[in-house]
């Protein structure tokens, strides 16, 4: 057996970015083929109105194979978006906030309910630093681990759960954390979070480099979000998937006040 190793394609070099990643070269060439006339209906798909029929189609077809491959269950909602990975920071707290069993839960507690972030490197670092910018009330489950050396914080490994500082279950209204930090590296096991989580609070993870990557035991989340860049897509294309009794909302108009139509979760789950 040969162990030399084919040059790929085209003339395409070897490509291990973190993202945008590497597509598929029968993805790549079907796209160009379909890029002047997508199946024949006489037009590009980067022509096409999003109300279209056809692209209705696309929609419709690449939700169903998401919710195939995930095995989503029934009662969460795909949602497809823009604003990256990034652009959910925002959007998780604001969407959480402006839904009826998170409002209830705060009128009963009668003050502003916490908000816990694990923060184990720059990405959840970066939704903390979002939820603190739109007045927030963040409860920091834990912050990297630090040197027993120097004193400095390091985001090199996670500490363990006993040292965790979650929020009291009554206090807070949901559990934020990223599941796999690309740029410092540590990769958060979700079911050491869901089994320290008390069930009644929704979790929210950021799964933008590793979905996709194995099975994902959904129901176990309140709401999944991830850029499609990393495993599942382009760049471009954000992916919520989202408990459905976590879209529901009153009518109180204030709900919604401070929540801008293009974050909003419930405004594209239709």
């Amino acid at each position: 057996m040969s162990d030399s190793i084919s040059e790929p394609p085209y003339d395409r070099v070897w490509n291990f970015s973190a993202g945008p990643s590497t597509l598929p070269v029968s993805v790549l060439e079907e796209v160009q083929r379909d890029l002047l006339n997508y199946k024949g209906h006489g037009m590009s798909v980067l022509e096409m109105s999003h109300r279209s029929k056809i692209y209705g189609q696309i929609i419709s077809e690449a939700e169903a194979t998401l919710r195939r491959v995930l095995s989503v269950p029934d009662n969460y909602s795909i949602i497809f978006l823009q604003g990256g990975g990034t652009g959910e920071f925002a959007a998780s707290y604001l969407n959480l906030f402006a839904s009826t069993a998170v409002r209830e839960k705060q009128r009963k507690l009668g003050r502003q309910l916490s908000c816990d972030y694990l923060v184990t490197g720059s990405w959840s670092k970066g939704g903390l630093q979002e939820v603190q910018r739109l007045g927030g009330k963040p409860n920091v489950v834990l912050n990297g681990v630090v040197s027993a050396e120097s004193g400095n914080v390091a985001y090199n490994s996670l500490p363990p759960v006993s040292e965790w500082k979650l929020g009291k279950p009554e206090e807070t209204a949901f559990v934020y954390y990223c599941e796999n930090e690309t740029i410092h590296g540590v990769e958060t096991p979700s079911d050491l979070v869901v089994d320290a989580v008390d069930p009644s609070v929704p979790i929210i993870c950021d799964m933008s480099s590793n979905m996709l990557s194995r099975p994902v035991d959904i129901k176990r989340f309140g709401a999944i979000v991830a850029g499609a860049q990393k495993n599942m897509g382009p760049a471009g294309v954000t992916i919520a998937i989202v408990r459905k009794d976590l879209l529901e909302r009153d009518d109180d108009p204030e709900a919604i006040r401070n929540l801008p139509s293009v974050l909003d979760w419930l405004y594209f789950d239709r």
